[in-house]
């Protein structure tokens, strides 16, 4: 009988151990179509962010078996309403929970409007090795073929997977898993709505396997010189569209109100016209960094290509897209005004 005793006592150990062995994620939603409500299954409407992350969290109890799963609701906005305050709210709390121990990793729900751009503000502010992994939906919580559930249970298990330790933020969406500086969304409503047009997704998360095929080479933000707390004040950054006879009346206001940065969209090698040109000399020379982007899907921005960036005092983005342009002027504004250190942060983030 003492013997039954001592098994069945070493069972519950050795079971209790194994559960206190499941990492610890933390879901910190932020709304999104992930959390939307529709009135009806088969149509596209919706209202973003109504359920809760206690809800979303229910929808798959199978995740359980392989991590230890608790969530926070940041706010409840659709991505189109994200703000620098909900940012600097994420990256705070962040900090908080891996400075305290309290997760092995992160995982967050946001909508896809402007999930990439949150992905790599947060890239470049989060000096840790442990994983955040950001997902979304293309379909709100009530449609028919809602792909919210998938893909929460997939960014789990990609935050709660060894393998990606010290990768920086990921995107992880419909099976595909990508650095969060190449990510973008190219899709309005399909469900395979994000890739990174120049380099492909890290791996993939299929079956409750995560697989990875390559790594990013640019330098992270536990090297990088930015960081976040909640006196940090983020300068005053917008973008310019280029197109054919474009105005460049938007540039001379931004002039006027005295913005710190301007990131033009151009056309193809982020080029624009004489007009734009005239307009873009006059925000240099009043102390305003402008930055060369291309409203093109794939490539690079080259320096002094057609443009000559010396003469006209601009920076170029590399092969960052304008949305992720601005976010990166904005932290290097933080650091420095001096041309040649921002195009410095261009070429190394």
């Amino acid at each position: 009988m003492k013997k039954l005793v001592l098994v069945f006592l070493l069972c519950i150990a050795t079971s209790i151990a194994f559960a206190q062995q499941k990492p610890r994620i933390i879901i910190l939603a932020t709304g999104g179509t992930i959390a939307g409500e529709g009135k009806s299954s088969d149509r596209a409407g919706y209202t973003a962010g109504k359920i809760p992350v206690s809800d979303l969290i229910g929808s798959i109890p199978s995740v359980n078996a392989i991590a230890d799963i608790s969530g926070e609701q940041i706010s409840s906005v659709g991505s189109q309403d994200m703000s620098l305050e909900i940012w600097k709210k994420l990256a705070i709390r962040i900090n908080e929970i891996f400075s305290k121990n309290e997760a092995d990793g992160i995982v967050i729900t946001h909508g896809t409007d402007t999930q990439e751009e949150t992905a790599y503000f947060l890239d470049l502010v989060l000096p840790h090795e442990l994983p955040v992994v950001i997902t979304g939906s293309m379909r709100p919580a009530t449609a028919i073929s809602a792909d919210g559930p998938k893909n929460l249970f997939d960014a789990i298990t990609v935050a709660a997977n060894p393998k990606s330790k010290g990768r920086g933020v990921l995107v992880s969406f419909n099976e595909s898993i990508y650095d969060s500086r190449d990510v973008t969304k190219t899709s309005t409503t399909k469900v395979n709505a994000f890739r990174s047009p120049d380099s492909g997704p890290l791996g993939e998360v299929y079956d409750g396997r995560v697989e990875y095929y390559k790594s990013s080479v640019r330098e992270s933000a536990k090297e990088g010189p930015f960081g976040i707390n909640k006196n940090t004040k983020l300068p005053k950054v917008e973008i310019v569209y280029m197109y054919a006879d474009a105005s460049p009346a938007y540039i001379d206001y931004l002039v006027k109100q005295k913005v710190d940065g301007i990131v033009i969209a151009g056309v193809g090698n982020g080029n624009f016209s004489k007009a734009f040109t005239e307009a873009i000399k006059k925000a240099t020379k009043a102390n305003i960094a402008v930055c060369r982007a291309s409203r093109c899907l794939e490539g690079r921005v080259v320096l002094d290509g057609e443009t000559n960036d010396n003469e006209l005092g601009t920076v170029v983005s590399d092969n960052l897209n304008p949305q992720k342009a601005r976010i990166l002027l904005m932290l290097g504004l933080t650091k420095s005004k001096n041309k040649k250190e921002l195009q410095d942060f261009f070429f190394r983030f």
